[in-house]
């Protein structure tokens, strides 16, 4: 199993639980991530690609994880998430060397199987 899946794995069952303990929380948190994420003057790949860089910043793997993964839904390429990650690098110094590494890795493990 590659970072991004494993990463989600690990997650699964807690994120679950934590669902059912605050199902209103979570349907809240739902509500928001659809609007932010729903196509408007930005694409959603354009949006996937800035929350990928943001995850990176906020050294957050899941948030890696689910962004590398929908980067790679949208059809993002290995060039647009480097450039992406290279300004989280730009704007957050040395941990964004060790975070980008990781989001670059689950985005190609991602990539890679929505293309087979």
């Amino acid at each position: 199993m590659s970072y991004g899946e494993h990463v989600r794995e690990e997650l699964r069952e807690p994120s679950r639980e934590l669902r059912r303990a605050l199902p209103r929380v979570y349907e809240g948190y739902k509500q928001l991530h659809e609007a932010a994420l729903a196509p408007g003057a930005l694409d959603v790949r354009t949006k996937e690609l800035i929350a990928l860089a943001i995850a990176v910043s906020k050294e957050c793997d899941g948030c890696i994880a689910a962004h590398a993964h929908g980067a790679a839904r949208q059809g993002a390429s290995q060039e647009e998430v480097a450039e992406a990650i290279g300004v989280a690098i730009l704007l957050n110094g040395g941990p964004a060397t060790v975070y980008g590494p990781r989001a670059f890795a689950a985005f190609r493990e991602f990539h890679a199987k929505a293309n087979r």
